[in-house]
């Protein structure tokens, strides 16, 4: 560790572990899903006799995908109003500090690390604001995606029974509503998978620009757990 430098722990062994189980789901999810709407590598299988079960494995894996990112969000949910090592939640509340927190993170990043007048060795106000707004939009997909699936199942029953498209009917029927149609709603889904890359994009973005701007590593965090932050005198 460099001299003058205390190392503070910022994302636990379990955070990680949901953290980069999210990268892997996300990233299959958008894959398979770009080929379900449009079957973009279908030309490239060189045996017509496995086309058939192309398609079927883009669905699973998508399906399999989107139970990852469901299970893990719950989890982040959880660990959102009762983890022991840190509550976001708290961030989230609009008191005098956490916005006046969040516009001086704003501030920050706009005039390229000018000024700096919060404490970055733990997590602002501005990026839980940002991750809730990553989980709300999973959220979203998870409610116009169990549309679009309890679509196939026209008959309403399916290998489990029929309790589980009437289930699915009637948590994301809403959707139909909002959104006029399946149409509307399958463009609904697609148009957010859009929203969630620019999400991501800006995400990795903002990590390398706050280890090169900031110099306390926190791109290390989502791999080691740990960032670091210059030692003071009282300390």
């Amino acid at each position: 560790m460099k001299p003058g430098y205390k190392q503070i722990t910022r994302m636990t062994p379990a955070m990680r572990t949901v953290h980069w189980i999210n990268v892997v789901s996300v990233l299959a999810a958008v894959i398979t899903g770009l080929y379900i709407a449009h079957p973009y590598y279908q030309s490239l299988i060189a045996d017509p006799a496995l086309d058939k079960y192309v398609m079927a494995w883009n669905r699973w894996i998508h399906l399999i995908g989107a139970i990852m990112i469901d299970v893990t969000s719950i989890i982040v949910v959880y660990l959102y109003f009762f983890s022991r090592f840190d509550k976001p939640y708290k961030k989230l509340i609009p008191n005098r500090a956490n916005v006046q927190e969040f516009f001086e993170v704003i501030y920050n990043l706009v005039t390229l690390n000018r000024r700096k007048m919060f404490d970055s060795t733990h997590s602002d106000s501005f990026n839980v604001v940002y991750f809730t707004i990553m989980h709300l939009m999973l959220l979203f997909m998870l409610f116009t995606g169990l549309q679009l699936y309890v679509q196939g199942l026209a008959s309403g029953q399916s290998s489990i029974g029929a309790w589980w498209p009437w289930l699915l009917h009637l948590s994301t029927d809403w959707t139909l509503w909002v959104f006029g149609s399946k149409m509307g709603v399958r463009i609904a889904h697609h148009m957010t998978m859009w929203w969630i890359i620019a999400w991501v994009m800006f995400h990795v973005y903002y990590q390398v620009w706050r280890t090169i701007f900031w110099q306390e590593g926190d791109i290390a965090i989502a791999f080691g757990g740990s960032k670091f932050k210059k030692e003071t005198k009282s300390e």
